[in-house]
């Protein structure tokens, strides 16, 4: 296994809970009861992985191509 240290944005796991409650019909709200990334990050370090960027290394490039692509269409970029 690879040193490195794994990390996960606890933003990413706050909308996967959201979007899964409202999902099952619940109303879940942001804010109201505090800063959710507080309890994700505490989750993620339950499970051994540190809050953070997801590993760029895999996404950057296919963000960075999807980037281009919105430019090229809504402002004629190449």
């Amino acid at each position: 296994m690879d040193d490195a240290a794994e990390t996960f944005n606890p933003w990413t796991v706050v909308n996967l809970v959201f979007h899964h409650l409202a999902h099952q019909g619940l109303h879940p709200v942001l804010g109201e009861a505090g800063d959710p990334a507080v309890p994700a990050t505490a989750l993620l370090r339950s499970f051994g992985i540190e809050p953070g960027r997801n590993d760029e290394a895999l996404t950057s490039a296919t963000v960075q191509e999807e980037l281009a692509e919105i430019r090229a269409k809504m402002l004629g970029e190449r």
